[in-house]
């Protein structure tokens, strides 16, 4: 039985834990009204919505899971391909009787919200998302890296051993951000997980974007794409192309915020969300 998470997780009263379509999964609610659906990015949880949930959940209800491999959610099979995982979001949405008015995703989760897009048309919101692989040697050596991480049993305990508090903050600050010591801590005892670490990189192993790009144009809903000029894991170019291939989208890059823009400003990203929300549904 997947454990819920400690009592001092963010939003740890509102967690329940789902069993459905291949995963037993960690879901969180708040707030009522209209529903937006909140994807975190590859190695992150619900904990990276701390800042942004409650401002959103003072005119929405709210819903936050953790991806298969993450966080809480314990992974049923080994469905870890971008289609796969779009696929099994929207069915524990209908299982839930959940139907987001707008998708928002962090970096991978953006890429599964686009993903999502293609067969169950709803607006998507991308905070500074992942929608290209790592360029030159890097995009095919890394993958081949991380698959054989994820396959060696020994790799996980090792990598999760060597991990400290210090190590945790050089990665969060490779990102381009600067986060609150709380946040440090929750990432920390994140990448301290080994079944966490093990979920992440298998996700990394097996995706490829190569067909969610080429699709780009055919995707005719409405997407906002928030990109951070400090940004670093993702650079702000990313969301600049993509938003040249979609049909019907809107960028604005956001100073001085790296890739969690939503844990360094979620005032400022509220706004942005809210703002797009209030749009789309006029």
């Amino acid at each position: 039985m997947t454990p819920p998470p400690p009592p001092d997780w963010p939003f740890a009263d509102a967690s329940r834990i789902v069993e459905a379509v291949h995963h037993r999964w960690h879901v969180q609610s708040l707030g009522d009204g209209p529903d937006l659906l909140l994807l975190h990015g590859a190695g992150g949880a619900t904990h990276s919505w701390r800042g942004l949930a409650p401002r959103l959940a003072e005119t929405h209800r709210v819903t936050m899971i953790d991806l298969p491999g993450h966080g809480f959610t314990r992974p049923g099979s080994a469905r870890w391909r971008l289609p796969q995982m779009a696929a099994d979001v929207t069915a524990l949405m209908r299982q839930l009787d959940i139907t987001p008015t707008h998708v928002i995703g962090h970096s991978a989760g953006a890429a599964i919200a686009l993903q999502m897009a293609r067969d169950d048309p709803r607006p998507v919101i991308s905070l500074n998302g992942a929608f290209q692989m790592f360029e030159g040697v890097a995009g095919w050596l890394f993958p081949m890296m991380a698959k054989a991480l994820a396959l060696n049993p020994l790799t996980v305990p090792l990598f999760t051993a060597a991990g400290s508090a210090a190590r945790t903050r050089r990665l969060i600050d490779g990102t381009g951000s600067r986060i609150d010591a709380e946040g440090l801590a929750q990432y920390h005892r994140l990448i301290s997980d080994r079944e966490h670490v093990s979920g992440a990189l298998s996700m990394m192993a097996n995706w490829s974007l190569n067909d969610l790009v080429r699709a780009a144009p055919g995707i005719g809903v409405p997407v906002l794409l928030l990109a951070g000029e400090r940004d670093r894991a993702v650079p702000p170019r990313i969301s600049h192309d993509m938003a040249k291939r979609l049909p019907d989208a809107r960028l604005h890059v956001m100073p001085d915020v790296g890739h969690l823009m939503h844990e360094e400003a979620p005032a400022e990203v509220a706004r942005a969300v809210l703002d797009f929300v209030a749009v789309e549904a006029v």
